[in-house]
């Protein structure tokens, strides 16, 4: 079936748990991808570098070459989206990973319809959709970036600017995990990447203007130990 399907958008799986490969093979030619794998990161490195695939799912646990090293190698030379599938939960490996460069991280065993919304996230993100939207719009929040002017059930919120900036930088990266560092980074300086509770502070803050029940938010999710997740715009 893959030989039928356009390279235009081409995933390839650098992975060596054979029933990974086949449940990614089944279901990713199923939504007319062209899907390449590797069991190696030689080997997947050189698929890489030959093929120029719109999107990799990396699994850390190769047996020639950490995946971290591969995501490291990769950033060498191409921004192509990398989504991590790992068995490894430890929020130091996650953290790990999307400071060197992993677009996400999913966390083995992770179902389709997760799978599904990463990929989607991610492919937008790198055809720059997200970024050159003016308007974020999710349910009853919209976010227009242009006049820094936030919407709740067609309600005006009062952000102050520093609100607003860290608001703006989950907005510019809906559906991805932004790590707390980037966060820090982003909006104070990279003097203040080490400062997490200043961060909690605003996060904190947002909800209760944002969120109908702070303690479940609709939309800006904790990712335990390593940063947050603006719900993806549907």
């Amino acid at each position: 079936m893959a030989d039928l399907l356009s390279k235009e958008k081409i995933i390839l799986a650098i992975e060596d748990e054979v029933s990974i490969i086949k449940f990614l093979r089944t279901y990713l030619e199923a939504q007319k991808f062209y899907f390449l794998s590797a069991d190696t990161a030689e080997k997947g490195l050189e698929l890489a570098e030959q093929e120029q695939p719109q999107l990799i799912l990396l699994d850390l646990g190769l047996p020639d070459l950490d995946g971290l090293e591969v995501i490291k190698k990769l950033r060498q030379w191409t921004e192509v989206p990398i989504i991590v599938l790992s068995a490894r939960g430890q929020e130091r490996d996650k953290v790990l990973a999307l400071d060197l460069g992993a677009d996400d991280y999913l966390t083995k065993p992770f179902s389709v319809m997760e799978l599904s919304a990463r990929i989607r996230v991610a492919l937008r993100h790198a055809s720059g959709k997200i970024e050159t939207a003016p308007i974020f719009i999710n349910g009853e929040l919209k976010v227009d970036l242009a006049n820094r002017e936030v919407f709740l059930k067609n309600e005006a919120i009062n952000l102050t600017p520093t609100q607003f900036d860290v608001l703006a930088v989950l907005v510019k990266n809906a559906g991805k995990i932004v790590t707390r560092q980037q966060l820090l980074k982003a909006v104070w300086g990279e003097s203040y990447t080490e400062e997490k509770d200043y961060l909690r502070i605003y996060i904190h803050q947002l909800r209760h203007k944002l969120e109908e029940n702070p303690a479940q938010p609709q939309y800006i999710r904790t990712e335990s130990g390593v940063g947050y997740r603006l719900q993806e715009s549907i």
